[in-house]
């Protein structure tokens, strides 16, 4: 089985080259072997490779920037799903896609539901959004994942910029109202992988797994300004040298800090569905944070 993973060098990317060779070859051109933003050369690649799975971990994830370039992130966040779905249901293919809490308008402190009616607050949750819904109406069998505050051991993220100003600062104001589950790209690769095997085992076996959305979130919830406590607390105690204490983080609102794009109060994703769905219990984020730093932190 050909594998096609888009995005295969970001945060999920990477994870899930790990986990998604089990499966089959894993495909995951680099952006010079593949300009995704060209609709011409995605069609031109998936003629020539004929991939029998498409996972999409591309997305363009610049939140602010997105208000500035409204047509790139409409062109990556949704066309480029769009065509892939296309792909994936001429074939009749299993087409794995990822969404955003972003598509929520971010009301309210009740964890979001599947089923809960959507209201982006930007570009980047309006064109996130309109991917899901060309995935969905495509007719492809399809599994989408939405999940939130996407972490890990690379790249640009809230942990790795933490740990670097822990080490510069004795102190940080980080915002307080914001609220949901920090999720590691290596738990979203895990749960993926999982569902993978399911979905493309024996056709009514036991280990069948309904398609259609999912949400994906370790359990638990924290504010970013949390977080942060206790990323510095975790770090300290794994022996990291650190100038500031958990202490030394301040909570501020939202409205102390201004941003292009509006950010959801409320990212709280209820996962019942998913974890009923494949017989497991989601880990508290806790724990998950504390799996990453023992990466991240190892010699």
């Amino acid at each position: 089985m050909n594998i096609l993973l888009t995005g295969g060098s970001g945060q999920v990317g990477f994870e899930l080259r790990r986990q998604l060779c089990l499966l089959g070859e894993v495909l995951a051109p680099t952006r010079a072997e593949l300009d995704l933003a060209d609709p011409q050369a995605v069609e031109g690649w998936l003629a020539r490779h004929q991939p029998d799975l498409i996972v999409n971990a591309a997305a363009y994830t610049a939140v602010d920037k997105a208000e500035a370039e409204p047509e790139l992130a409409h062109r990556l966040n949704a066309e480029l799903p769009a065509q892939l779905a296309a792909y994936s249901a001429a074939r009749g293919q299993w087409l794995l896609h990822y969404s955003s809490d972003y598509v929520y308008p971010g009301s309210g402190d009740r964890p979001w539901q599947e089923g809960d009616a959507t209201g982006p607050l930007g570009v980047y949750g309006a064109s996130k959004l309109a991917g899901d819904l060309a995935v969905e109406q495509s007719g492809c069998p399809q599994l989408i994942f939405r999940t939130s505050w996407v972490y890990s051991t690379r790249g640009h993220n809230f942990l790795r910029t933490m740990l670097r100003l822990g080490r510069e600062r004795d102190s940080l104001k980080v915002v307080d109202d914001q609220v949901g589950a920090p999720t590691p790209a290596r738990l979203i690769a895990q749960v993926s992988a999982l569902a993978l095997h399911r979905v493309l085992g024996p056709e009514g076996s036991e280990a069948a797994f309904p398609p259609g959305l999912y949400h994906l979130a370790p359990r638990g919830e924290t504010s970013w300004c949390g977080f942060a406590q206790e990323i510095f607390r975790q770090a300290a105690a794994a022996g990291q040298g650190l100038a500031i204490a958990p202490e030394g983080v301040a909570p501020i609102p939202t409205a102390d800090y201004p941003t292009p794009a509006r950010r959801p109060l409320n990212s709280r994703l209820a996962c019942a569905k998913l974890e009923q769905a494949l017989g497991i219990t989601l880990p508290d984020w806790r724990a998950q944070l504390a799996l990453t730093l023992q990466e991240l932190c190892q010699p």
